[in-house]
Order: structure tokens, then sequence, then C-alpha cells
């Protein structure tokens, strides 16, 4: 983490416009059958705002700044309980880079912040969902060690 040319910190109130402002990023990609960019934009951001007005105790919104103190992305953590052993887990909800700044190391910085935070606070594992047509999220992923855990299948129901 010391070695990011990012700045990490704990979002305050004034960058809720910001973080609610990456939403689209979350639809760049095919969606799996079933799912309309318009249902996936409306759960995650009325997710994103539930979290921002009610700050609950097991999530943690972080923000990287750039030097110039410009906020260039966010990574949304929430402390939970793996299922199979009861141990704290660090499940990484929403983690989005503002486009002009993509491809410039934000989102490994925000990656290796959620790991470090992770260690600190003794988690067993560091989670994650991404859909399978997000490619470029699941390379990133890979390159930081992230390997598929469990596989979430559905259907719709028509």
């Amino acid at each position: 983490m010391s070695d990011s040319p990012y700045r990490i910190r704990l979002a305050e109130s004034d960058d809720d416009d910001f973080i609610l402002g990456l939403v689209h990023r979350f639809i760049h990609f095919p969606l799996p059958n079933g799912r309309t960019k318009t249902d996936c934009l409306k759960g995650i951001e009325a997710d994103l705002v539930k979290h921002l007005d009610e700050q609950p105790s097991n999530s943690y919104i972080f923000i990287a700044e750039n030097d110039d103190g410009e906020a260039v992305g966010f990574v949304h953590l929430q402390k939970t309980k793996d299922f199979f052993t009861h141990r704290d887990n660090c499940h990484i909800s929403d983690i989005a880079v503002a486009e002009k700044h993509e491809g410039n190391g934000v989102g490994a910085a925000l990656l290796d912040h959620a790991y470090a935070w992770a260690k600190e606070h003794r988690c067993q594992f560091v989670t994650l969902a991404v859909f399978p047509g997000n490619e470029k999220a699941r390379e990133l992923y890979a390159k930081h060690g992230f390997d598929t855990d469990l596989v979430r299948m559905a259907r719709p129901v028509r």
C-alpha cells in the first residue's frame, strides 16, 4: 500500500456524489440472461445510498485520491461471516474507478488496500462477486490472487 501513488481514506459525506456518480460503471459489459441494466443500476445505487446514509458498523467505503487530491475511485468493504467457518471475511461489495483514471493502477491500489485492511482485521478471506461478462474486472482480480470459490448459478423465471 505504501508504494501506491494514491492516498486511500475513509469516505466522508461530501463524497456521496462522487461515489454515486460511478454507479454507471457497473454495467459496461454483457449482463447475464434475465438481468437488465436498469435493475442492476437501481439495485447498486439503492444499496450504496443505504450504506452511505445509515453507515452500518460492518460497512466501510474508502476513496482513492491522486496527488492533486482528486477522487479517482472507491471500494466498499463489508465485514461478513464465512458460511463454513464462521470466521470474519472482508467482502468487496463494490469497487469502481473513474473512467478517465482507468488503467492507471487505481483498481490495483484499492484491491491492495482491501487486502491490507482484511489482514489488519484478521479476516480469513477477501471475497467479491463479479458478473461473468465483466472480463476486464475478472482479469484484474485474477492478477491480484483471486480465484473461484463458489459459483452462483441462476435461471430466470418467466
